[in-house]
């Protein structure tokens, strides 16, 4: 159990890592219980995206998800806007069909 937790903290590490070697010029943001990302921190709800712990896996979560082009149908959700990723392990990450997602996302 303790190991499934360290596991999933490193793994949100890393993917908070790739999302700022993706977008370097976005700023970090802790809230919520997870990071969240944005190229306006000056705005309330600038984020485009959060990277999110859970017991049992880590969840990227796009702020305007809906609105993302996703050919490889890769993102999770019905709400109004949000769309997500939940994930296990790195092995889980595809960061060449990552990569676009976050870029469409920042844009947004």
């Amino acid at each position: 159990m303790v190991e499934d937790a360290i596991r999933l903290m490193s793994l949100g590490e890393e993917l908070e890592s790739f999302i700022q070697s993706v977008i370097p010029k976005s700023t970090l943001v802790r809230k919520y219980g997870g990071t969240l990302f944005t190229l306006k921190p000056e705005e309330k709800e600038g984020q485009f995206c959060g990277v999110f712990v859970y017991k049992t896996h880590v969840q990227i979560s796009f702020s305007k998800g809906v609105h993302i082009k996703d050919t490889k149908k890769l993102l999770s959700g019905s709400g109004k806007l949000r769309r997500h990723i939940n994930l296990k392990s790195m092995d889980d990450v595809n960061e060449k069909e990552l990569k676009p997602l976050l870029l469409q996302a920042s844009k947004l």
